[in-house]
């Protein structure tokens, strides 16, 4: 959820991404009062919403951030998505209704019984629901070549979608398709809206097929039984005709988004606000998992302080947060209390680790230093981190690449440490051997809100006591992910050498293994990648198409684990905590289930592929 770009990947402790997001997690979370509900749905109201640095992208391709699909629930819609399924009273494994994509624009949820999969599993075919329109004038009906369309700009050399692979290596012809357009775009320099527009409507790919306007069909390289995952996340989006006329991500293409959601933008102001309304132009007949309760919908940004965001929501300014988890020295007292706005919702995550830069010049090159990457992560006090986030009823301190919950993970600990909290003296060994002395000069990139700083210092702290010295680089939410996903600006001087991120699993259960090691470890090095480190490893490469290769889930669990201790032993990440999803509002919100009946929960809540509150399944008390 990664969450993505999310890039994925949102960063649970400030919003993190991406992308892609959470449900079943083994290690739980606790909550507040859940008695008694909001009453019967009220329509009306402006629901206010408190961000930091708000969304990172308002087009769909290359947005890969929690907070981009927070919003993008609320304005375009896919052949599949996932509902919304209230029901705070899940401390632990069972997050199944969530967590399985049902059909949004398509009228079915293709088998092979229903004709949509072939039963060679190499084609799937798609009905689009008569009825859902564009928020257009006059109002006009989606069609497949829409969602042709938004494929087709995955890879525009601007802003390309978040997460390639995922497709590329599944739907026929994609990548030959992609390899067309840059090498097409390689020498342009400044391409324009009208260059990417010909380019992408006078070449076709050949695995996307449509029969009529009302019927799309993917034909895939090999079976893919999480293919309709994949068609769930954002990505995947109607794009409009519309489209064409603005360079993909650019603030010209974000201030003219086209709607086919219950909600549509009137006012975009980078940095400063979103103003969102109801979209005459959308029908609840055509939509079976979004409602349209509130009537307006206002998002402010820059509000970096999680304890003043708090305190607004609690007197009533803001109603829920955008892109930063609550103060964390706020839950024990929230606990205490057993306030019934509050809950911690089980979530499977790496949130937050930390990557390092191995394209860093500064220092010699330190970084590409095995040794010392191992030193850094033996030096890291991870209960620290813990505390930092609330302690163990929020986050859990975990060891390995691929978090608890996820497919490949086995409990292990390459680096320990006395009761997890850092290893001063084999930091300095291992530094000894990597010829580095005391005092190293080493940047460290985060996301500038009051939680993530609250971490970074205390990984500054932890690397000082064995003679490294972490130089602060905070950044923006709403620009960090796409930075660290440039490796163009990441191989100068001064650039990161570690950075503070997240990652959420893209969907959940027993197949999504390819959700973590394929997305961070594989080798990636290109424009919106989040293997943001350019880590590279041929054997760590096989074992993943191994794993994806495969139907069995035992051998693919397996294999990521392979993939899992290669990566560790290659010192690519320090994981840190598995953060949870730690949920709070006004008094004022409340939440239905997918029946528009109220959820029975004061605690608004937590939808894991989203990684955040879903705006369509909220209404107002006092609406």
């Amino acid at each position: 959820m990664t969450r993505q770009m999310h890039r994925f990947a949102a960063l649970a402790t400030a919003g993190l991404l991406a992308a892609g997001l959470a449900a079943c997690s083994s290690s739980g979370g606790g909550g507040g009062n859940n008695a008694g509900g909001g009453g019967q749905p009220t329509k009306g109201g402006t629901l206010k919403i408190v961000a930091a640095g708000g969304p990172t992208y308002l087009d769909t391709v290359p947005a890969y951030y929690t907070a981009n699909y927070i919003l993008e629930r609320t304005f375009a819609r896919q052949l599949l998505a996932y509902p919304t399924v209230p029901d705070p009273s899940i401390t632990g494994p069972g997050w199944t209704k969530d967590t399985v994509p049902v059909p949004d624009i398509a009228t079915a949820y293709p088998t092979v019984a229903n004709g949509g999969l072939s039963k060679d599993g190499l084609t799937y075919t798609f009905h689009i629901k008569p009825g859902v329109d564009w928020a257009t004038s006059p109002p006009r009906q989606v069609v497949a070549a829409d969602f042709v369309r938004e494929f087709k700009a995955f890879c525009n050399t601007v802003a390309p979608v978040g997460n390639l692979p995922y497709y590329s290596k599944t739907i026929a012809g994609l990548q030959t398709y992609c390899d067309q357009e840059t090498k097409a775009f390689a020498k342009v320099k400044h391409p324009t809206a009208a260059q990417f527009a010909n380019f992408q409507n006078t070449h076709t790919i050949s695995g996307i097929t449509t029969p009529n306007s009302s019927t799309i069909q993917f034909h895939l390289i090999k079976p893919a039984g999480d293919f309709p995952f994949m068609l769930a996340m954002p990505f995947a989006s109607a794009r409009p005709v519309e489209a064409d006329k603005y360079i993909p991500g650019s603030n010209d293409f974000n201030q003219h988004i086209v709607s086919d959601g219950p909600y549509k933008i009137t006012s975009y102001v980078p940095n400063r606000s979103i103003t969102l309304v109801r979209n005459p132009a959308w029908k609840q007949s055509t939509d079976s998992i979004r409602h349209q309760y509130v009537n307006e919908i206002t998002v402010t940004m820059g509000v970096n302080d999680a304890a003043t965001q708090l305190a607004d929501m609690q007197a009533g300014k803001f109603d829920l947060v955008l892109d930063t988890t609550i103060n964390p020295s706020s839950y024990q007292q929230l606990l205490s209390t057993h306030d019934a706005k509050f809950f911690i919702w089980p979530w499977i995550s790496t949130v937050p680790y930390i990557a390092f830069n191995f394209k860093s010049p500064n220092e010699s090159s330190a970084i590409s230093n095995l040794k010392l990457r191992q030193a850094v992560e033996y030096a890291i006090n991870k209960v620290a981190v813990q505390k930092v986030l609330g302690g163990p009823d929020v986050a859990k301190v975990i060891n390995t690449a691929i978090p608890p919950g996820a497919a490949g993970y086995q409990n292990y600990d390459p680096y320990p440490s006395k009761g997890g909290q850092g290893d001063s003296g084999k930091c300095k060994a291992l530094l000894a051997q990597a010829g580095q002395k005391s005092g190293l000069k080493l940047n460290y990139a985060y996301q500038n809100d009051s939680v993530n700083a609250a971490i970074f210092q205390a990984v500054q702290a932890s690397l000082k006591l064995c003679g490294i010295n972490l130089v602060g680089q905070p950044e923006s939410g709403a620009t960090f992910f796409t930075h660290m996903g440039t490796p163009s600006a990441n191989n100068k001087p001064g650039t990161w050498d570690m950075a503070q991120l997240g990652w959420i699993p893209d969907w959940f259960g027993g197949n999504n293994g390819r959700t973590v090691a394929d997305p961070l470890f594989r080798t990636n090095c290109v424009q919106g990648t989040i293997n943001d480190g350019c880590y590279s490893n041929p054997a760590v490469d096989k074992l993943i198409d191994q794993a994806e290769a495969t139907a069995d889930l035992s051998t693919s669990n397996t294999l990521l684990h392979q993939v899992d201790v290669k990566v560790m032993g290659d010192a690519v990440i320090v994981p840190l905590v598995e953060g949870y999803g730690p949920m709070y509002s006004s008094k004022n919100v409340f939440n239905v289930n997918n029946e528009g009946e109220p959820s029975g929960s004061t605690a608004v809540v937590w939808a894991p592929n989203i990684g955040g509150p879903d705006l369509t399944n909220v209404y107002l008390k006092n609406g």
